[in-house]
Parts: C-alpha cells; sequence; structure tokens
C-alpha cells in the first residue's frame, strides 16, 4: 500500500522477478546489458564489413588485371594482324592463336574477379545471426 509521500508503506515489500532481485534492479542490470551488447554488435559489424571489403578488393583487383590482360590481347591480335607473324602457318593464324591464348587468360582472371564481387559476399553474416541470437535472448529476458 501507498503511503501519503506516494512510496510503498512499511509493510509493503518491492516487486521482486523471478530471480529474487527487485524489478527496479532487474531493469537496471536488462539496460545496461543491452548497452554493451549493442556495443559488441557495432564491433563484430566493423570487424565483419571489414573483412568482407578487404576481400571485394582482391576481388576488383583480379578483375581489373583481367581487364588489361585482356586487352593485351586485343593489342596482339592487331600487332600479328599488322606484322603477319608466320614461318609454319599462315601468318593470319598465327595471329589469331596468338590473340586466343591471351584473351583467354583475360576472361578465366575477369570471371575470377567476378566471382569474387557477388552480393551475397557483403552480408556480414555472423553478425546477423548474432543479432538473431540477442533478439530471442531478450525476448526470453522479457518474458
Amino acid at each position: 500500500m501507498l503511503s501519503g509521500n506516494g512510496r510503498l508503506g512499511p509493510d509493503v515489500e518491492e516487486p521482486r522477478g523471478r530471480f529474487g532481485r527487485p524489478i527496479a534492479a532487474l531493469l537496471s542490470d536488462l539496460a545496461g546489458e543491452t548497452s554493451t551488447l549493442v556495443r559488441q554488435e557495432i564491433a563484430l559489424f566493423k570487424a565483419e564489413l571489414s573483412e568482407k571489403l578487404t576481400r571485394t578488393g582482391v576481388g576488383a583487383g583480379a578483375l581489373a588485371a583481367g581487364g588489361v590482360i585482356a586487352f593485351s590481347g586485343w593489342l596482339a591480335l592487331l600487332a600479328a594482324a599488322i606484322l603477319g607473324l608466320s614461318q609454319v602457318l599462315a601468318p593470319w593464324l598465327s595471329a589469331l592463336i596468338v590473340a586466343v591464348v591471351v584473351i583467354a587468360l583475360g576472361a578465366g582472371l575477369a570471371l575470377f574477379g567476378k566471382s569474387r564481387l557477388k552480393a551475397d559476399a557483403l552480408v556480414p553474416h555472423r553478425t546477423l545471426n548474432s543479432l538473431r541470437e540477442d533478439q530471442a535472448w531478450i525476448r526470453d529476458q522479457v518474458s
């Protein structure tokens, strides 16, 4: 029962939670733990994002290298067409063989780079899983 000053009377106990501690203390602990949890989740997100961006940079570098090599293939094709390299084969056939080999190497590197740049590679899976676990934990604590 409340006394005249709005406080609990001397014969009324403060409500207690299921752990035998006052509700106010439990709510205070929950707020503190939630704050710590949010800070830890942000730190995990930053670390995972940094890792993903590093891998994306490697993929972008490989894609750029593939483009340069493919361009070199184009230059080889032009040089071969102009100079007409051939002692054993016809000049056009020699130029075609060189160009196909260089372009194949460039295409291989470009495909490797593209595979490293898939959208799913940027999703922070560990952070999302951790957030789901935290959400379940908070629901359990509140109920």
